[in-house]
């Protein structure tokens, strides 16, 4: 289960992913479950992207609301 700080956090990253700084902790949890990956930009940047697990949990919360 998500802590509400993953939770928004996993909301962040699907809604403005370039606004969230990579060493969140929170995102460590969300790698760790599958739910967001990093992407390595030509900047040589990284980014997190939600991935299609990370998709399903949003979709199955917005079902219950």
């Amino acid at each position: 289960m998500l802590s509400p700080h993953e939770f928004a956090t996993l909301m962040m990253v699907k809604d403005a992913p370039d606004q969230i700084e990579a060493d969140r902790a929170e995102l460590h949890t969300l790698l760790e479950h599958q739910l967001v990956i990093f992407e390595l930009l030509a900047s040589g940047h990284r980014r997190p992207r939600i991935t299609p697990q990370g998709h399903a949990v949003l979709k199955a919360v917005a079902r219950i609301r």
